[in-house]
């Protein structure tokens, strides 16, 4: 593995900042309002760093939208980080990276979450430990093939250029991360996710995170774009409502990057801006047999080859 640099560190942080702000105008210009920023520092004593929280609520399309960045420095990993990756243990980190979570207002419009990061272990005398970690993934209430086909493919081809089974790969560790396991059942439709990412050294990790912190907006916004302004009621309303507590349930639960920033003592409201503005459980909630609801459960839901 190549060593990172200061300079090459500086060059992730400036693209992070631009793909942020490209972001913020891609689901800006779709919605008609624009995102407020809220820009924070981490307290020294904490290791420093800081970053922009950039949030859109009640939108003309977007319920609830937050897109961040952040740049955040510790002298220590928590003990869970360290358990499973040793060779970390004395090792000071930062970590930046651009993270969103999109909840539209209609139904029909799925959710949709993204993040690239990276990351460096660092401790004097030795090399860094660096890697590049990311992906996205898709979230429908009402399932339509052709969007969920679209975005897989999109996913595809942002990996095509690094290898022949990189997207099978990464598609794969989606469906088996987004799945919570006390429900027995996917989060949503996949996509990609990657962590630990260091092939090839650096300037070709780095151009992987690039490509897929690059394609988010083509495989979403198409999707936006056309179904929302699809005509919907209460039922569909209380169905997306209630299958957002599923979100929550999994960003609580098991996300790697939820538990993180809460044990490095990470800014809360940056963190569970992922959380939805509404949300219902309903108790021993089934699906009427043969109804839209039951063919997200039949249809979409259980993991399959989308391309």
């Amino acid at each position: 593995m190549t060593s990172v640099t200061r300079a090459d560190i500086e060059r992730v942080k400036n693209y992070l900042l631009d793909l942020q702000d490209r972001i913020c105008a891609g689901i800006s210009r779709v919605d008609g309002h624009e995102f407020v920023e809220d820009s924070w520092e981490r307290p020294a004593e904490q290791g420093g760093g800081g970053g922009r929280t950039r949030i859109l609520a009640d939108g003309n399309v977007i319920e609830k939208g937050g897109v961040n960045f952040s740049h955040v420095k510790g002298a220590s990993l928590p003990a869970s980080a360290t358990a499973s990756r040793p060779e970390l243990a004395g090792r000071a980190f930062e970590a930046m990276g651009v993270s969103l979570v999109i909840h539209p207002r209609n139904p029909y419009v799925p959710t949709s979450h993204a993040n690239v990061r990276l990351f460096v272990a660092t401790k004097e005398g030795a090399e860094p430990i660096w890697w590049f970690g990311g992906g996205y993934d898709l979230t429908p209430y009402y399932g339509c093939e052709e969007d969920v086909v679209h975005w897989h493919r999109t996913a595809q081809a942002a990996c095509a250029p690094f290898g022949e089974t990189l997207y099978a790969d990464l598609k794969k560790w989606c469906d088996d991360y987004f799945y919570i396991k006390h429900r027995k059942e996917a989060r949503g439709v996949g996509g990609l996710f990657f962590d630990d990412f260091n092939e090839g050294g650096f300037e070709n990790a780095f151009a992987f995170m690039r490509s897929v912190g690059d394609s988010y907006l083509d495989a979403y916004l198409p999707i936006v774009e056309k179904r929302k302004d699809t005509e919907y009621g209460e039922r569909e309303r209380n169905f997306q409502l209630y299958r957002r507590g599923r979100y929550v349930e999994f960003n609580l639960v098991y996300d790697r990057g939820t538990i993180f920033g809460l044990q490095t003592g990470g800014r809360i409201e940056s963190i569970l801006m992922s959380l939805p503005s509404l949300v219902r459980w309903d108790y021993n909630w089934q699906p009427q047999p043969g109804s839209a609801e039951e063919k997200l459960y039949t249809d979409f839901l259980p993991h399959r080859d989308w391309v």
